[in-house]
């Protein structure tokens, strides 16, 4: 397999992500920066959008299968729904944003973004828009930390 293809498919992985691949791409194979931010970027974003969709269809069909899920599922909605409806300016733009920017493992990234952007019912484009310029910053933050190594 190609290095090209490792970065990406390391990017889109949801463990590793960007903060993963594009230290990798650097320090490793000698990737030079600009390629290796590019393909780090463009994996860590693919997963997107379909986790999204995914998040969305695979609660839907939990919540027609079993009674019991979809009680649940509404009263954790609900309930997240109603408290996000008090700071939706801030969490919807802002907040989606830093939760995508933060290189820090389980903590950001678009793994856990895609969770947030089907919990708060955020609309998929301005989802996207969000998560894309999250992605551009995380991948600007773990290029200068790793180039505090070189």
């Amino acid at each position: 397999m190609s290095k090209e293809l490792l970065t990406i498919l390391i990017a889109a992985s949801p463990l590793a992500e960007l903060r993963g691949a594009l230290p990798m791409a650097i320090l490793v194979w000698g990737m030079p920066i600009f390629k290796a931010y590019l393909l780090s970027v463009v994996g860590n974003f693919l997963p997107a959008i379909p986790l999204i969709l995914f998040w969305r269809h695979l609660a839907g069909w939990l919540m027609r299968r079993n009674y019991y899920l979809n009680r649940l599922f509404s009263f954790i909605f609900e309930h997240v729904r109603r408290r996000f409806l008090k700071h939706q300016a801030i969490f919807e733009n802002l907040g989606l944003l830093v939760l995508t920017a933060i290189p820090i493992p389980v903590l950001g990234g678009v793994w856990t973004a895609s969770v947030a952007v089907f919990l708060f019912d955020i609309p998929l484009r301005r989802a996207s828009l969000m998560l894309s310029l999250g992605v551009l910053i995380s991948g600007l933050v773990v290029l200068f930390l790793s180039s505090l190594i070189l």
